[in-house]
């Protein structure tokens, strides 16, 4: 997957927008004001933090080790960083990437989730 496709992707959800708060590199992909993924496009390997529900996070892991590791700088339970380089199948990043935004989502406020499902 490159950079572009990435960022591409998760700019296809509903009321995605990319955010640059920490520093002009990092690209940080929200739903509802909350973060869903967030990567520095431009780094080699490409890698993304994503959240994963605590026990698909911990067998990821164990599956994929070195591609799929704990969260940097983020809550090892919840998160994941995935490395996004060729070695995962696409299809892989791309259904982690929904899971994280999923997650996001049901965790929004009832009100919130409604909004999102207007067109």
């Amino acid at each position: 997957m490159t950079p572009q496709e990435l960022r591409a992707f998760c700019l296809s959800f509903n009321a995605a927008v990319e955010d640059f708060p920490f520093s002009p590199e990092t690209s940080v992909f929200k739903v509802g004001g909350k973060l869903f993924a967030l990567s520095y496009l431009d780094a080699e390997p490409l890698k993304v933090n994503l959240k994963c529900e605590p026990e698909n996070a911990v067998r990821l892991r164990e599956e994929y080790p070195g591609l799929i590791v704990p969260g940097w700088h983020m809550n090892k339970r919840h998160w994941n960083t995935v490395t996004a380089d060729g070695e995962l199948p696409d299809r892989l990043v791309r259904e982690l990437v929904e899971d994280s935004y999923d997650l996001v989502v049901a965790g929004l406020p009832r009100a919130e989730r409604l909004r999102l499902d207007r067109p």
